[in-house]
């Protein structure tokens, strides 16, 4: 779902060229529902092999990822584990949704509407685990680190980042300011443009960054501050926050009753919202499990396996895919000197 930070959280236009030579950590089931939820025909229909098996996310995965190493940059993957009890919740209300869309896609589909089929189909996007491994073998032939996250990922990428084994988290959520990642990079993997909502019209998508020191003295509070208001208006583990309660007004509650978050959550009537305690909610998140046993190496793409996953498996056209290695092969003899030369062989 994504804590509704949006509206009080500023960001700053960054790019590639400044991005370049750093490692960053990859919200992998963010991105993975991106593609499969974005990479459409126009009716709807993911991208599929001939045997029915979706191929979507391997496309969004690989051409992307491709042009992040082709920028020089160093993306590591993380991915979720066992998900908190507290999200059984979020799980279900998911589900409920998709099934909803999938009925409504049918409706359309009788109609012949097609935007409201594409609309609906990308609402019933699911990740399977066998999916999951292909994105991990996928990404292991590209020779990059996959590290498997105890619980979520975007506590595990928060710790990496802030433990110094990168430089960001690339997600398109703010979950990630709540468990206090000094940086978030927005827009680093979808393409330069998206569609306007209602419109046949486009607007250009930059990278972005979130630098969390600076928006916190921006809004002059703390980061436990920043959590309480996170649960005020909603987390995954309290769908929807407390009805009425937006980020700017979160963020003057949060300033008033600094410190006295019992009475603060009391006055919202938090218990005629929600059965889990506030108190439940901010040590799940404080506490989430990571792990420190990992390993970070960058290794060369193994150009065949890749080709045997894509093109053999899948049945992606051989010459884009040799295209986009080819591109790879080119920035590794330009940058060469930087260590780079071992990527691709």
């Amino acid at each position: 779902m994504g804590t509704k930070l949006k509206d009080i959280i500023e960001k700053k236009e960054t790019s590639f060229k400044e991005l370049a030579g750093k490692r960053v950590v990859v919200d992998s089931f963010n991105i993975l529902y991106q593609f499969l939820s974005s990479i459409r025909q126009a009716d709807g229909t993911p991208l599929m092999d001939s045997k029915g098996n979706v191929t979507s996310y391997l496309s969004g995965l690989f051409f992307r990822t491709a042009k992040m190493m082709e920028h020089d940059l160093r993306p590591i993957f993380v991915f979720d584990g066992k998900a908190p009890v507290l999200k059984k919740t979020e799980r279900e209300r998911r589900a409920e949704v998709k099934e909803e869309a999938k009925k409504q896609y049918e409706i359309a589909k009788e109609r012949e509407d097609i935007d409201s089929m594409k609309k609906f189909a990308a609402r019933t996007s699911v990740l399977s685990p066998a999916m999951v491994e292909e994105a991990k073998e996928l990404l292991e032939a590209m020779g990059l680190p996959v590290i498997q996250a105890p619980s979520e990922g975007e506590a595990q990428a928060a710790f990496m980042v802030n433990n110094g084994d990168a430089f960001a988290e690339v997600s398109q959520d703010y979950d990630c300011l709540l468990y206090g990642v000094k940086r978030v990079i927005h827009n680093l993997t979808v393409s330069e443009k998206r569609k306007k909502p209602g419109t046949l019209s486009f607007m250009k998508v930059v990278p972005q960054m979130v630098d969390l020191k600076e928006n916190l003295e921006m809004l002059g509070i703390d980061q436990e501050q920043l959590l309480m208001l996170g649960i005020l208006v909603g987390t995954d583990y309290n769908i929807g926050g407390v009805k009425g309660i937006g980020p700017k007004n979160a963020l003057k509650l949060v300033k008033e009753y600094k410190g006295r978050y019992d009475e603060m959550f009391e006055s919202v009537k938090w218990s005629e919202y929600f059965e889990v305690g506030w108190k439940e909610i901010s040590n799940v998140i404080k506490n989430m499990p990571v792990t420190k046993d990992y390993k970070i190496g960058f290794k060369a793409v193994d150009a065949d396996k890749i080709k045997k996953i894509l093109v053999e498996r899948h049945e992606f056209g051989e010459e884009r895919i040799d295209s986009a290695l080819d591109k790879l092969r080119q920035r590794v003899k330009e940058k060469a000197q930087t260590g780079l030369g071992d990527w691709v062989r």
